[in-house]
């Protein structure tokens, strides 16, 4: 009788990669992530959002702090990021020609328009701000670094989805569009579907995407895209600022010229033709 390895048997009936993964690992990177969108935490509210006893928090967070991504307050004995958190990113950064590329270019354009910039991708139908810059202004633009925005009413979602392929568009449709529609975030959103989709045919002819107080009341963007090196469209570059400093012509003239030369010289680097 011939004895299968175990190696062979997992080429016969390869199993899903979710079938490997460690409940425990699975749940200090939940607690982590629980921390993107508040600055501290403390372990019952912890243990409610995880659906986890406070031991089995306490035990996790006590693990982490060890390691340097949890830190404790030695006032509230509340909790949050630590500086490895940081450091980690960091290296990400380092690692990603995307992010390299674009760092000295968001500082040149900031510096150029003397407005706040952002990169931005699409993520699950959404703009994840992956880096940005801030002017010296004491009225700007609140840097969005690791924010989730809806795409249909910025200009880097309009961007990202207009001079995409027709497949993400239609994943937009189905996935957002027609369930649960399209959020009416201020007075100028675009929420009916066919305004929506002919907007987003303008800004793929045109190569560019604006955003009139259409995401916040008072704030204006303008946005263009970041292609790789097969032509696809990999991110996208905005230039934003409060609506009394930015005006349309403003963003359509200099501030869209601008934007434009600085997408150029990233989609360069990634190695589109151009």
């Amino acid at each position: 009788m011939t004895v299968m390895r175990p190696t062979e048997a997992m080429k016969k009936h390869p199993r899903l990669k979710s079938d490997y993964s460690i409940q425990t690992v699975s749940n200090a990177l939940r607690l982590l992530e629980a921390f993107s969108e508040d600055d501290e935490l403390g372990v019952s509210e912890l243990s409610r959002r995880l659906g986890l006893h406070k031991n089995n928090v306490f035990r996790l967070l006590a693990t982490l702090e060890e390691r340097g991504y949890i830190e404790q307050s030695a006032s509230s004995d509340r909790y949050w990021l630590g500086v490895r958190c940081l450091e980690l990113g960091r290296s990400y950064a380092r690692g990603r020609t995307l992010l390299s590329s674009a760092r000295a270019v968001l500082e040149d354009l900031t510096e150029q328009t003397g407005e706040s910039s952002h990169l931005g991708v699409l993520r699950g139908f959404e703009v994840v701000h992956l880096d940005g810059e801030s002017p010296r202004h004491l009225v700007a633009t609140v840097s969005r670094v690791g924010m989730r925005l809806p795409a249909h009413c910025t200009a880097l979602g309009k961007v990202l989805l207009g001079c995409s392929a027709d497949s993400v568009r239609e994943g937009f449709d189905g996935n957002v569009v027609r369930s649960p529609g399209l959020e009416k975030r201020t007075e100028k959103t675009i929420v009916d579907r066919d305004k929506f989709f002919e907007h987003l045919r303008g800004v793929g002819v045109q190569g560019f995407g604006v955003d009139l107080e259409e995401c916040e009341a008072g704030l204006c963007c303008v946005a263009a895209p970041i292609f790789d090196h097969e032509g696809q469209v990999l991110a996208a570059l905005s230039v934003s600022g409060p609506a009394y400093r930015v005006s349309e012509d403003r963003l359509l003239g200099e501030f869209r010229s601008q934007l434009v030369d600085a997408t150029n010289r990233i989609s360069a680097t990634l190695g589109h033709p151009g």
